[in-house]
């Protein structure tokens, strides 16, 4: 894929896009800082259509208005490990403070659980991301840095029109 652009949002999140063959769908990419450096890299050699999104985010309220934002058909969640499922989460109310630009923002609550959108052979695991983006309604799969570019090629592999 080829990435387009760069920016960061509201909530000082950096962003970046990248597009794939023509067709294909809207994908987003949900990484927290420490587990980023890579990712950029591993989209950039995915070989399929669409575009995807990537969001490098503190906390969940960055990953939740991407996700109504961009509207994507589903969330690749970056994490220190693969899981395949995850159970309800629930998060003390906190303010977010930026590092670099940005909104301060309000978040906590309770997230709930989710069932990964294709089968991964991963364990089961607490992951709040990946709560939020069931609680939003949206497909989720959660996967480890080293492995972004094979499980996003492997998803849009079993999506009809996904490759």
């Amino acid at each position: 894929m080829k990435h387009n652009q760069t920016w960061t949002d509201v909530y000082g999140s950096a962003c970046a896009s990248f597009e794939g063959r023509a067709g294909g769908h809207r994908w987003l990419v949900a990484a927290p800082p420490e587990l980023a450096a890579t990712v950029p890299a591993a989209l950039a050699a995915v070989d399929g259509k669409g575009s995807v999104q990537l969001l490098v985010h503190e906390g969940l309220t960055p990953l939740l208005s991407a996700v109504h934002e961009f509207d994507p058909r589903g969330v690749l969640v970056v994490a220190p490990q693969a899981l395949a499922s995850g159970p309800a989460v629930r998060l003390e109310a906190r303010t977010v403070k930026p590092i670099e630009g940005g909104t301060d923002y309000h978040e906590g609550g309770e997230f709930p659980a989710w069932q990964g959108a294709i089968p991964w052979n991963g364990q089961s695991g607490e992951n709040a991301a990946a709560s939020a983006a069931a609680q939003a309604g949206c497909p989720v799969v959660v996967t480890d840095a080293a492995n972004v570019q094979a499980a996003l090629e492997g998803w849009m592999s079993v999506t009809p029109h996904g490759r």
